[in-house]
């Protein structure tokens, strides 16, 4: 039977998964406000891009991103010993705006709505 998707796809979510919950139990990071969103990994399984989203304030965004860059090696030593794969894949953590984005997209639509 062929596999439906990629290898690179498969490994993503067992990283996303993986991350999710090592972010989870960081004690200097309030894991509450910080969600991991996802995880793109490379066809050639180097490089991973984690994506996460903040609730809160301006500050407590600045302050989640600073704290996830700051132990960017911590997250990856963890992933290594969580999985068992030959390379760990080199990590960078990117804010996920997209539900900013659709919160105020659905505000314009809603001030449309009331308009007409």
């Amino acid at each position: 039977m062929p596999l439906l998707y990629k290898r690179s796809v498969r490994v993503g979510e067992l990283i996303y998964q993986t991350i999710a919950e090592i972010v989870r139990k960081m004690e200097c990071l309030d894991a509450k406000l910080v969600t991991i969103t996802g995880a793109k990994l490379t066809n050639d399984l180097l490089n991973c891009k984690i994506y996460y989203s903040v609730f809160g304030v301006k500050e407590d965004k600045e302050k989640a991103g600073k704290v996830l860059k700051e132990n960017t090696k911590r997250v990856k030593h963890q992933l290594a010993l969580h999985l068992n794969l030959r390379r760990i894949p080199a990590i960078s953590f990117i804010y996920d705006d997209t539900n900013e984005n659709a919160s105020k997209v659905f505000d314009l639509l809603k001030k449309i709505e009331e308009e007409s």
